[in-house]
C-alpha cells in the first residue's frame, strides 16, 4: 500500500512539475514582431526611371522583411494628406523636373511627418524631388545640384560599405551592381555615410548611401536604383530593406536572419 501511494505521489509531482514547465513556456514566449506600415509613394517620374517596374518591386522585396507591411501609392500630392501620419516610413520613388513639387502643403506635412519620429527613405533621383525647397536639404541630407555632373556612365561598378559602425550596414560585404554612379549631391549637413563608390571618371569617393537625423526622425537615402536591372541585386535589396526597417524604428536585421523585435 505505501509503495502504491509512493508512485501515486510521484506521479503526481510529474504532472504538475510538466504543467509548470508547459505554462512557462507559454509565458515566457518571444513577442509577436511589431509591424511597421511602409508607404512605396511613386509617379510623376523622369520618363527614363520607370516607376511602374521599379515601385512594385520596391515593394515586393521590402516585404520580404515581413515586420514591414509594405504598399504602393502612384499619387504624390498624398503627401499633403493626414493619412500619411498613419504610416511609419515613407519611401520616396519619384522626381520629375517638369513638376518636381506637389505643393506647399505637401511639403509643410512631411516635414511634420519626418521631424515627429517617423522614417524617410529616398530612392536614386528622389535626391532632387523638392528643387526650390531648402528645408528638404535638412531632411534628405544631401541632395541633388543640376550644376553638378550628374553620373558616371550607366554601367558596372562596386558598391564599398563604409568602416561606419550603423545597424543597418553591420557585416554586410561589398557588392557589384549595374546602374548610374550618382556624383550630383551637394549639401553641407553632418551625416553618416554607409556605403559609397569609387568614380571611373574622376577617381573621387561618391555617397551611395547615408543616414540623416531631422528632428525625431531618421532619414536612410540611396541613391542607386536607376531601374528594375539596378534593384535586383541581393545587396541592394538588403540595403534597402535594413535602411527601411531602421527609418521605420526597427532594429535591422540580416536577410533570412532573426526577426526579433
Amino acid at each position: 500500500m505505501k509503495r502504491n501511494l509512493s508512485i501515486a505521489s510521484t506521479l503526481f509531482t510529474c504532472a504538475v512539475f510538466t504543467i509548470t514547465v508547459a505554462y512557462g513556456a507559454e509565458d515566457q514566449a518571444a513577442p509577436a514582431a511589431r509591424q511597421a506600415k511602409v508607404l512605396v509613394l511613386t509617379g510623376n517620374e523622369y520618363p527614363g526611371h520607370p516607376w511602374k517596374e521599379t515601385a512594385p518591386l520596391l515593394a515586393k522585396f521590402l516585404a520580404s522583411d515581413p515586420r514591414l507591411a509594405t504598399s504602393v501609392n502612384a499619387d504624390p500630392k498624398f503627401l499633403a494628406s493626414p493619412k500619411l501620419h498613419e504610416y511609419d516610413a515613407i519611401v520616396l520613388n519619384y522626381m520629375n523636373w517638369q513638376s518636381p513639387d506637389p505643393g506647399p502643403e505637401a511639403r509643410e506635412n512631411l516635414k511634420k511627418f519626418v521631424e515627429s519620429g517617423k522614417g524617410l527613405v529616398l530612392v536614386h533621383f528622389a535626391c532632387g524631388a523638392f528643387q526650390g525647397w531648402p528645408e528638404f536639404k535638412n531632411i534628405a541630407g544631401r541632395v541633388w545640384d543640376p550644376k553638378l555632373r550628374g553620373h558616371d556612365p550607366h554601367g558596372k561598378f562596386t558598391v564599398e560599405i563604409t568602416g561606419v559602425e550603423h545597424p543597418i550596414t553591420k557585416g554586410m560585404k561589398a557588392f557589384e551592381t549595374i546602374d548610374e554612379l550618382y556624383t550630383c549631391l551637394t549639401g553641407d549637413k553632418e551625416i553618416q555615410v554607409l556605403a559609397k563608390a569609387t568614380s571611373k571618371v574622376d577617381k573621387k569617393d561618391y555617397p551611395m548611401a547615408f543616414v540623416n537625423q531631422y528632428g525625431k526622425g531618421r532619414a536612410f537615402h540611396c541613391v542607386l536604383g536607376h531601374d528594375a536591372r539596378a534593384l535586383t541585386p541581393a545587396g541592394v535589396q538588403e540595403l534597402y530593406c535594413r535602411g527601411t526597417a531602421w527609418a521605420a524604428g526597427l532594429t535591422p536585421v540580416a536577410q533570412g536572419g532573426e526577426q526579433n523585435k
